[in-house]
């Protein structure tokens, strides 16, 4: 490709923390192969949209973003690549608004797939059936963008079969990352000045499992070794299954200092009966267990959550028994769900289907709940004194401010210009709110900056 008048590529991802890594990782294939990335907007001559297939609503989004992009270039080449181009591929390779179909585990093909098809004009479609996925694609971010958080994909896959998810059907069986690999990148990042990597994945607690090399790491060996890399002050970690928890992995982090006490456990229900249907494994009396665990060795850790509210057969007296374990938790936030029915799934076929207007109650219901403790969480957290990655600059009707989020993740602001800067790792004593759930305070002790030593 001659690079006189590099073509211009737009890219728009749709879904969770992974898919917005495997977008970040084609975005620098792109760039290495001289193209000028461009803002998702008329006038690009390719849109690659990484696509999403947890919901129906989903999948609409993600035909609606197709269709968007070739509208705004009806010349350009557009690309469909992640979870619905995985499982809608019959219906995408019908639709004449698709050039490329990319598959899980196709991305890394991005670039070959453009030029080949400039050469042939024919439409593509690069999906290999999920049951086949055997290795992990070994997409890889130089960490260009002046991110401070940075975000490393770990694993891929699912083995659980949730009855409700088509994730295992979309990102196949689980595979991890060789834990060399994972250390080679973290070691980038540190180069960069960043302080602070989040580990993450379709099943992070099952990193490892299917790893014969490298004497079969699991997920603390892992964290272990981010742990070591110079100049990495903060870890956390994506969601976790319940079952991870136990009291060594418990006592290991503990005394990991860069592990931040911010642990999201993957829940759904408060219910056993809608736990067992929902193909969970493990019962309210054992995930409360594990939240014991971890207030035992972290200091009132933020502990998240997700909640699906009206599963197939859930009654109103299993809803309340749900709500009543939530609340007994005291969950630092939880992220509520409408269930959504995935054709393909064994909860789609079930009897007792839950309708919308009573799904939409039980959401509100959970959301006023979700409201109160976080500001009861956060109330606590006055005159603490909290750890702040400082990000980026905000101005409000009261001036200019710093905001961050301490090692809990909780928003934290201080006035801007106060001893600090984006990038600093700071001490503030919250002393009020600046708006909802914004603590504000001033700093207290000195600013860590780690200088960036890429040239």
């Amino acid at each position: 490709m001659s690079l006189g008048n590099p073509p211009k590529a737009a890219l728009h991802n749709l879904g969770c923390k992974v898919n917005a890594y495997e977008l970040e990782a084609m975005q620098q294939l792109l760039e290495q192969a001289g193209y000028r990335i461009v803002p998702f907007e008329p006038g690009a001559d390719v849109y690659v949209i990484n696509t999403c297939t947890v919901t129906n609503i989903a999948d609409r989004k993600s035909r609606q973003m197709l269709h968007r992009a070739r509208k705004m270039n009806p010349a350009a080449i557009v690309v469909a690549a992640g979870c619905y181009a995985q499982t809608g591929s019959d219906t995408l390779k019908k639709d004449e608004t698709v050039d490329i179909v990319l598959g899980n585990n196709q991305k890394g093909r991005l670039v070959e797939a453009l030029e080949a098809f400039r050469q042939t004009r024919e439409k593509s479609l690069q999906v290999i059936p999920a049951g086949e996925l055997k290795q992990y694609e070994p997409l890889q971010i130089r960490h260009t963008t002046d991110r401070l958080r940075a975000f490393i994909k770990v694993t891929d896959g699912c083995n659980q079969f949730c009855s409700y998810c088509l994730i295992p059907y979309a990102r196949g069986r689980v595979r991890s990352r060789r834990l060399s690999d994972v250390r080679a990148e973290i070691e980038d990042i540190a180069l960069t000045g960043r302080q602070e990597v989040v580990l993450t994945g379709i099943h992070l607690s099952s990193y490892g499992t299917d790893l014969k090399e490298e004497g079969k790491p699991d997920l603390l060996s892992l964290i272990r070794e981010a742990a070591a890399v110079p100049g990495i002050r903060r870890i956390r970690l994506g969601s976790l299954e319940p079952g991870i928890i136990t009291e060594e992995f418990a006592a290991a982090l503990s005394g990991i200092p860069a592990v931040c006490p911010h642990f999201h456990l993957s829940l759904q229900s408060g219910c056993e009966k809608t736990l067992r249907k929902m193909n969970r494994h493990y019962t309210p009396a054992e995930f409360e267990e594990k939240c014991g665990v971890l207030r035992r060795y972290f200091k009132d850790p933020a502990l998240t959550t997700d909640i699906i509210a009206g599963f197939p057969g859930e009654s109103e007296q299993d809803f309340l028994e749900s709500c009543a374990f939530v609340e007994r938790i005291g969950f630092y936030e939880t992220h509520i769900f409408k269930y959504s029915l995935r054709e393909g799934t064994r909860a789609a076929g079930m009897p007792d289907q839950v309708p919308e207007p009573e799904k939409a109650r039980r959401s509100d219901i959970l959301l006023a709940l979700n409201e109160r403790r976080i500001r009861e969480y956060e109330m606590r957290r006055m005159g603490e004194p909290l750890s702040v990655l400082m990000e980026e600059e905000i101005e409000t009707g009261h001036g200019r401010w710093l905001m961050g989020h301490s090692t809990r993740y909780v928003p934290v602001c201080v006035p801007a210009g106060a001893g600090t800067a984006p990038g600093c790792i700071v001490t503030v004593r919250p002393d009020g709110f600046l708006q909802k759930h914004l603590l504000k305070g001033v700093v207290s002790g000195d600013c860590i900056l780690q200088k960036s030593r890429v040239e």
